[in-house]
């Protein structure tokens, strides 16, 4: 999902300063509830656990170039119910920054865009959790649709930014619109891995009971959601 460099450039390059700066300002918003609500150590935890599983499936998962960028197995889905929306927003802006930082600094002036293509799509995601995801259902009851939903929102949401960015750069020519259809369908590889893993991470979580009260997981993972 990075935006390869020489896509957006010039003064165009702004909006990614905007919209990066709007999804921040949401993570922000959702950080500051979090803390109210778990209290500094969960979100600080959360955080940087996160933070370091992001950096790794950067530089660890299979990834490889696609049409117009890069297809990743990011887990965003996977963040989300484990830790909570908040500790995986900041775990993704973190854990892609670090990635810049360390081994791909021709990527950072694609900051702006590389982090609005996978905080919106979380936020995204957040939202459709709690239209298919009764509120007396932990997480670790999971049926497959239910993960399937959230990955599908994620991954097509990361698709369409990574579409957005492409033909906002370099407009609607044949050969770009060609490599975002490319794009595109290698994701369906993603999207049906993902809910498999996880259910698989849940199955796992579900069997340690002794998690059930720690302060970095979701509260929502083992119990269902507070009325």
């Amino acid at each position: 999902m990075h935006i390869e460099p020489g896509i957006v450039e010039g003064p165009k390059i702004i909006l990614s300063y905007a919209t990066a700066g709007a999804a921040g300002a949401y993570a922000l918003t959702l950080g500051y509830r979090h803390f109210r609500e778990r209290g500094p150590i969960s979100l600080l935890g959360g955080t940087a656990a996160t933070t370091a599983l992001v950096f790794t499936f950067f530089q660890i998962l299979p990834h490889y170039p696609v049409g117009i960028s890069e297809v990743h197995l990011i887990l965003g889905s996977t963040l989300f119910l484990l830790f909570g929306a908040a500790p995986a927003a900041f775990g993704l802006a973190l854990g892609l920054l670090l990635q810049g930082l360390f081994f791909a600094p021709a990527d950072l002036p694609q900051y702006g865009m590389n982090v609005t293509t996978l905080l919106v799509p979380l936020f995204a995601l957040q939202f459709v959790a709690r239209k298919v995801i009764a509120p007396d259902t932990p997480y670790v009851q999971l049926k497959y649709r239910q993960a399937l939903a959230l990955s599908t929102t994620y991954q097509a949401g990361i698709v369409t930014w990574v579409a957005f960015w492409a033909l906002y750069g370099e407009g609607f020519a044949g050969q770009t619109v060609a490599d975002i259809a490319t794009f595109g369908l290698s994701y369906l590889v993603v999207i049906a891995i993902e809910p498999l893993t996880d259910l698989a991470v849940l199955a796992g979580a579900k069997t340690l009971h002794q998690l059930k009260d720690s302060s970095l997981l979701e509260r929502r993972l083992y119990n269902p959601s507070p009325a």
